[in-house]
């Protein structure tokens, strides 16, 4: 998505350090759906806004014009990349232990 032009923000329940990785960004809330209806009524009048969730009452309040998904959607939507090259091995190969570590912990909702 991000080659597209496309940018996300990853919101979680609970405390820990807002991040920038590229196009997303990590947010953490104490209540992680109000941050989600605030940012897409934030946002939806200047640009194109889609809301994935599998919670009902997120997807029911975040307005006409937002695009709203459930998490089993979106990933059915993804697409895959045109290519891949098989001989580079596991993403996993690729970091280094202390990113594999860091993701491992994000994950699990650890901070």
């Amino acid at each position: 998505m991000a080659a597209k032009g496309a940018r996300g923000v990853l919101v979680f329940d609970g405390l820990g350090a807002d991040e920038r990785h590229g196009p997303l960004e990590v947010r953490w809330a104490e209540d992680a759906d109000t941050l989600i209806e605030r940012l897409a009524a934030e946002r939806r009048g200047g640009e194109q806004v889609a809301v994935v969730s599998s919670d009902q009452a997120v997807r029911g309040t975040s307005g006409v014009e937002v695009r709203v998904l459930s998490s089993r959607t979106f990933l059915a939507e993804l697409v895959p990349p045109a290519h891949v090259d098989r001989m580079r091995g596991d993403l996993r190969d690729r970091l280094d232990p202390a990113t594999l570590a860091r993701l491992e912990r994000f994950r699990r909702g650890e901070s």
